[in-house]
């Protein structure tokens, strides 16, 4: 008798335990590793998230670059970090190409996606050229012309997937050159030695402004604040969502309580004033989808990855 008690003691102190964990979490600080350089999106973007993290929690999150074949070298790297919490990283969708093209094993559900809390709305965006000045006529062209719309992409990277989704969308077929990074597409099309490009407002605004460039079409649901005269892909025939989103994710394994703690914490961290117009400063947006609503866009996105990753490899 008296062990049964001891035993329902123990583990009623074990639930009691457990919540009054998470209600204390962070107790120390909190390592952000950005499996990417310094001064680049990611960079930049989850410096602000840690600094309101930091702010919000009263605990320090110091950011620790760990950059490398496409962010998977620091992404290896947190996996084997230990699943209590004091760890955390970050990823985007290079993650699920790097997946879908062999290049790394770890996918979206390596990982316990907590929170996406970043969005940056992805341009289709054009040379001025002879052959077409906006959406419409650029696909009239390149049906008449398979492969003759010259595409900058990083090749197998973000920008390659949402050229491909355009392509799989409106039956056309681009010519891939490939860049390193974003700045190179965006001086390369500038200079005419590509006809198209992914671009974003931070990278190809001033260009667009100037009238070097112009924005055919914009891959989110609703037209943008920065660019309110560019319509969406769904506008014009298909809905795509052309988006570099940035979400934080933990270990997995690590307790779900844990989970939950750095998710409402994430969350309120999102409602800072001084969050969202930092990120909104630097040409993303700030959002949040917690837990269940990451993984299903992270699910869909993979899916559309698996489809499409014969493009991607070609």
């Amino acid at each position: 008798m008296f062990r049964k008690i001891a035993v329902a003691a123990g583990l009623m102190a074990a639930a009691i335990a457990g919540p009054a964990q998470a209600q204390d979490y962070p107790e120390k600080p909190i390592e952000f590793i950005v499996p990417w350089g310094p001064g680049g999106g990611s960079d930049t973007l989850m410096r602000i998230v840690a600094q309101g993290l930091a702010d919000e929690t009263g605990k320090a999150v110091p950011v620790i670059n760990m950059p490398g074949v496409g962010g998977n070298v620091g992404l290896a790297e947190f996996a084997k970090r230990p699943a209590d919490g004091y760890t955390v990283s970050q990823i985007h969708e290079g993650l699920l190409i790097s997946n879908g093209t062999g290049i790394t094993d770890l996918n979206w559900d390596s990982f316990m996606p907590i929170a996406l809390v970043t969005s940056s709305p992805q341009y289709l965006t054009l040379s001025k050229n002879d052959n077409f000045s906006n959406f419409e006529e650029m696909v009239a062209y390149a049906k008449e012309n398979p492969g003759a719309v010259r595409a900058g992409v990083t090749l197998a990277g973000v920008p390659h997937l949402h050229m491909a989704m355009i392509e799989d969308a409106f039956d056309i077929e681009f010519s891939y050159v490939g860049y390193e990074g974003t700045g190179q597409r965006i001086r390369a099309l500038v200079g005419g030695n590509i006809d198209v490009a992914i671009g974003d407002v931070s990278s190809a605004g001033q260009f667009v402004e100037n009238g070097d460039l112009v924005f055919a079409a914009v891959g989110m649901p609703e037209r943008t604040e920065e660019a309110p005269d560019v319509p969406t892909f769904g506008e014009l025939g298909h809905d795509l969502d052309l988006a570099v989103t940035r979400g934080v994710v933990l270990p997995k394994g690590t307790p779900q309580e844990i989970a939950d703690a750095l998710e409402a914490h994430l969350e309120k961290v999102m409602q800072r004033e001084d969050v969202r117009s930092k990120v909104t400063n630097v040409g993303s947006a700030p959002m949040f989808l917690g837990q269940e609503e990451y993984k299903t866009y992270l699910g869909k996105l993979s899916d559309t990855v698996n489809r499409l990753v014969g493009k991607l490899e070609g």
